[in-house]
């Protein structure tokens, strides 16, 4: 059925499109798979090309390559998988610096415990194995929310799912940084804010710096939820040092620390604003 331009085998890690049919783009709806095993990645394609409103722009092997994919081609759709190597699903969406998420359904094989922290948070999931009932009931689902555009609330439902099934975060309290033969112990607590540099972080405490071989998503991961906020791609900011924001141009905003440090809150991380004016924004 499939001819040279739908080889998934050859391209199973970048995606086999490089764009969607921009005759179609604006009836059908934009769709990304994001898996790592190529048979279930071939399932899913399958199930998706036979659907008529379905506009399969790329398949993706691994999840550093889906956040290129998703920025380039902005879907209105994601097929996620949870666990992948290196980057998981969960790497993926707090990578993404976007206006809008595009709606989510994620494919995992997670257990019954974790699987009530989905229904929960109202998120669209397909538990490994899944049946070809049980996969259009999703995809109608993830329909109905992209036709209604209510997609805020879907979103809150994501960063809550993630903060549920990443508990280890909330009980985070020391940082060990290794240099030069030596290991330090940041307190989680005593961080006033995090830059990306490179294959590392630089830890900022106090009037310390400590640089950590870690990426920016991993961290951000580990950190409580309720405490650190990403401001920008290379920024994660303590939310008890923040202490001014100040508008500026193109819907960014200026961050004061109460270190007089300045930093910059991006328009695409708009969403972390109302956390950073608290209940009185």
């Amino acid at each position: 059925r499939r001819n040279g331009n739908h080889d998934r085998h050859s391209v199973q890690a970048r995606g086999w499109r490089g764009k969607c049919d921009s005759s179609k783009a604006d009836m059908k709806i934009k769709t990304i798979i994001v898996e790592d095993e190529p048979l279930a990645r071939e399932r899913l394609a399958n199930l998706l090309e036979a659907d008529v409103d379905i506009e399969l722009c790329a398949e993706c092997g691994d999840g550093r390559t889906a956040v290129e994919k998703i920025h380039e081609l902005e879907p209105d759709l994601l097929f996620l998988d949870i666990q992948m190597p290196e980057l998981d699903g969960f790497g993926v969406l707090a990578e993404l610096s976007m206006p809008k998420l595009p709606a989510v359904v994620f494919v995992t094989a997670y257990d019954q415990f974790a699987l009530k922290a989905f229904e929960v948070h109202a998120v669209d999931y397909l538990l490994k194995p899944f049946d070809r009932d049980r996969f259009r009931a999703a995809l109608q689902r993830a329909k109905d929310r992209i036709a209604s555009k209510q997609m805020a609330p879907a979103e809150e439902g994501l960063r809550a799912l993630i903060a549920d099934l990443r508990p280890e975060a909330k009980s985070l309290q020391k940082l060990a940084v290794k240099s030069a033969g030596r290991v330090t112990f940041v307190k989680v607590e005593d961080i006033d804010w995090v830059e990306a540099a490179d294959n590392y972080v630089n830890v900022h405490a106090g009037t310390a710096e400590h640089l950590l071989r870690e990426t920016m998503t991993s961290l951000s991961g580990r950190l409580p939820a309720e405490k650190f906020i990403r401001i920008n791609r290379s920024t994660i900011v303590n939310l008890d040092r923040v202490k001014e924001l100040q508008p500026t141009f193109h819907g960014e905003y200026c961050v004061f620390l109460n270190n007089g440090t300045k930093l910059t809150l991006s328009r695409n991380y708009r969403g972390s604003l109302s956390r950073l004016m608290g209940d009185g924004g």
